[in-house]
C-alpha cells in the first residue's frame, strides 16, 4: 500500500523559488513564521510495486477460490435437479407445461394491439375537413 499522510510537520525549504520564477504553492508555517514548499519523503518505487503485486496476487488467488466455489455449487445444483427429474419425471413436466403458459400469457398481452389515440376522432375531422377543402380548390 502507498505510504499514508504523516501529519507531523515537516522543515520548509525557503530557497526553491528565486526572483522571475513562477513561485510554487507554499505552506505557511506559523510556528517559525516562514514559508516554503515541504521536502517530499523519498519514495522507493521498488517497494510500491511490490506491494501492489502482493495484493494483486492475494485478489487472483481470492477470485479463484470464489471461482471454484461458484462452480462446485453449479454442479451441485445440476446433479440436484437431474435428480429430481429422475424421481418425479411427470411432475418435472407439469411444472414446465406451467411456466412455458405463463411465458406464453404474458407475452400474448404484451401483443395487444395500440389503445386508440385519445385525440384521434379529432384528427380525423381534420384530415376530412383539410381533403374537403383541397377538393374545393
Amino acid at each position: 500500500m502507498p505510504p499514508r499522510k504523516s501529519t507531523e510537520t515537516k522543515t520548509l525549504d525557503t530557497t526553491g523559488a528565486k526572483i522571475g520564477e513562477p513561485v510554487p504553492k507554499a505552506i505557511i508555517d506559523t510556528s517559525t513564521a516562514s514559508v516554503g514548499v515541504p521536502r517530499q519523503a523519498a519514495s522507493d518505487l521498488h517497494e510500491d510495486l511490490s506491494a501492489l503485486r502482493k495484493q494483486i496476487d492475494a485478489l487472483q488467488q481470492r477470485v479463484a477460490t470464489a471461482a471454484r466455489s461458484a462452480k462446485g455449487n453449479a454442479d451441485d445444483a445440476m446433479r440436484q435437479t437431474q435428480a429430481a427429474v429422475k424421481r418425479h419425471p411427470v411432475s418435472t413436466l407439469v411444472v414446465v407445461a406451467a411456466v412455458c403458459g405463463a411465458f406464453a400469457l404474458l407475452a400474448g398481452r404484451r401483443a395487444e394491439p395500440p389503445r386508440r389515440y385519445r385525440y384521434r376522432s379529432a384528427l380525423d375531422e381534420l384530415r376530412d375537413l383539410y381533403d374537403s377543402v383541397r377538393d374545393r380548390l
